[in-house]
């Protein structure tokens, strides 16, 4: 065991001083990260309404393609390994059909200013609302309080317009049904600060498969000057609504860049393109467009030479990546990484909030505490059955870190949580994270506009997010043991501040010492599983140096756990 230790001490030391091997690609990423061409995409993408199918997003779809040409990728005639860059768009008709918000008017009948216009509220018209007729419907207001929703029978409805403080999806079907002639609701989360951002309206749908009715979104402001009308007398309002279904296909848009050695295993970016939003989610389109431009270039110019494949794909949130799993058994077996990027370039002065990496299932998506902390999106249900053990949370929360230290850029991070694109590859076992904001006051509203976006912020991001894949791509097994350095340092801090922790809680009397040994225990096998996940790294592993060195990291781990536990006695 001495021998051991002290093989695993030089070799250890020896590589511990060694040239960080993301230094290369950080300049690589640095220098040629155009902010302007990622800006210039994310204006193109937010003026445009986007939902699967409709006239927004396809225009989205065929303006990255002129992108991926421009850049020298060439459409696929038959597969991806024609060329070193390829790119194709997966067509898929709709069940469904597409649905586009034309334009609006809300008037309060006497009153000349409007009460909401869609020119200036684009999330006011409730997504799968039907047209009003071309003139308009004008018909007496009824306020209906939440609580009544459940007798809304015994409620002198028909024929009228049906206003209530909750939102449109759960009021709509109820009141139409009942002979409404359309609703008004208000729902706006208190994160969103409508108090203060009066104007804001968040974006939600109705189930209106038949098109029996309309249904508007109300902000703040319009929703107390409706109620402050409504306490004077009885009010009629006039609403016009203007929207479009057709049959339409669901399009993906997806480029690779052909790995040299190993071509089947791939790192796997993930931008979706639907939502109305500058942030969320045309900074993320613009900014992976960017990448891949990026990518194409070093790779023409010969700096940059991807021994795996680099796939960059833009589609439906979470379905888009879903299928691209799941369609293929033996590409997803050669998926390696995931990585979404999702509201990534906001101008947190504006929005709120911070940069944040929601990490894989570890312990804190369970013992949420200390510095660790959910956002207002919520935690998951994560159990420790959930737990994904790897060594990708540490090395991307440490090139994101690099980057914030090298800029001032600031960065966080937030146990699992779910619901973006990193969702699928997760569920698949295939190590995947999430680079967002959150909290933005703007969020889902539609004063997400590109006023609130940052140039900056996207080129920082898109550095990191180029710089892991480029490091994972290539990496050899001074990568493994860069990144076993990496882990083994992110182990004994995180142990350290969790036997703080413990010490703490149980001194303050809110938990047992039973408790606070299981949750060191399992920190310290999350990361003894962690590092055992290193031996894939390398393209090629030829000696049993890495081994070792995992040998040699593990037993710091494992000792440091043990003497943790052996001190709460």
């Amino acid at each position: 065991m001495k021998r051991l230790l002290l093989a695993g001490l030089l070799l250890y030391t020896s590589h511990s001083f060694a040239q960080d091997p993301t230094s290369t690609y950080f300049d690589l990423t640095r220098n040629g990260f155009n902010e302007k061409n990622a800006i210039e995409t994310t204006a193109f993408v937010e003026q445009r309404w986007r939902l699967p199918g409709n006239k927004g997003f396809n225009e989205t779809i065929y303006y990255v393609e002129g992108l991926l040409k421009k850049a020298g990728f060439v459409q696929e005639q038959n597969n991806e390994s024609e060329a070193l860059l390829t790119y194709r768009i997966e067509k898929r008709p709709m069940k469904q059909n597409a649905w586009d918000p034309i334009n609006a008017i809300v008037s309060i009948e006497g009153e000349q200013e409007p009460l909401l216009e869609f020119k200036t509220n684009r999330n006011m018209i409730t997504i799968s609302s039907a047209s009003s007729p071309p003139e308009g419907t004008t018909a007496e207001v009824v306020y209906l309080n939440p609580i009544d929703i459940s007798s809304i029978d015994d409620k002198d409805i028909k024929g009228k317009i049906v206003f209530s403080e909750i939102g449109t999806g759960r009021l709509f079907n109820v009141a139409i049904n009942s002979g409404a002639l359309g609703v008004l609701g208000y729902s706006m989360p208190t994160y969103t600060q409508p108090e203060k951002h009066q104007t804001s309206i968040q974006f939600s749908g109705i189930n209106n498969p038949d098109g029996k009715g309309w249904a508007i979104n109300l902000s703040y402001k319009a929703k107390e000057r409706l109620k402050s009308a409504l306490a004077k007398g009885p009010v009629k309002l006039n609403v016009k609504v203007e929207t479009n279904t057709y049959p339409s296909n669901e399009l993906t848009i997806i480029a690779n860049v052909k790995g040299s050695t190993n071509p089947n295993e791939r790192f796997v970016y993930s931008a979706h393109v639907q939502e109305p939003g500058a942030n969320d989610n045309a900074s993320g389109v613009g900014t992976l467009a960017e990448m891949a431009r990026l990518t194409a270039d070093l790779v023409k110019s010969g700096k940059l030479t991807p021994q795996r494949t680099l796939t960059f794909l833009w589609g439906d949130e979470i379905v888009s990546t879903q299928r691209y799993i799941k369609e293929d058994s033996e590409r997803a077996n050669g998926i390696m990484w995931g990585m979404s990027l999702d509201m990534v370039g906001e101008n947190t002065e504006k929005t709120g909030g911070s940069f944040l990496i929601e990490k894989m299932p570890d312990p804190s998506a369970i013992w949420t505490r200390g510095e660790d902390k959910h956002t207002e999106w919520g935690a998951g249900d994560v159990k420790e059955d959930d737990l994904f053990p790897h060594y990708y949370n540490d090395l991307v929360m440490k090139i994101c870190s690099d980057q914030g230290r090298h800029v001032n850029w600031t960065v966080n991070y937030n146990p699992f949580e779910g619901g973006s694109d990193h969702t699928p590859f997760i569920r698949s076992k295939i190590p995947g994270l999430l680079m967002w904001h959150f909290t933005d006051v703007f969020y889902h509203t539609d004063n997400d506009r590109l006023d609130k976006v940052s140039a900056t912020t996207m080129k920082n991001v898109g550095i990191s997010a180029l710089t892991t894949a480029y490091t994972l791509v290539t990496a050899d097994e001074s990568t493994a043991l860069f990144v076993i350095n990496e882990v083994k340092t992110a182990a004994l801090k995180r142990l350290k501040t969790e036997f703080d922790l413990s010490k703490q809680a149980i001194a303050n009397g809110k938990s047992t010492k039973q408790d606070e040994k299981h949750i060191l225990s399992t920190w310290g096998k999350y990361y003894t599983d962690a590092l055992a996940t290193i031996p894939s790294i390398p393209i090629k592993t030829e000696t049993t140096r890495i081994g070792s060195a995992i040998k040699f990291a593990v037993l710091e781990v494992e000792k440091q756990t043990n003497q943790d536990l052996e001190a709460l006695r």
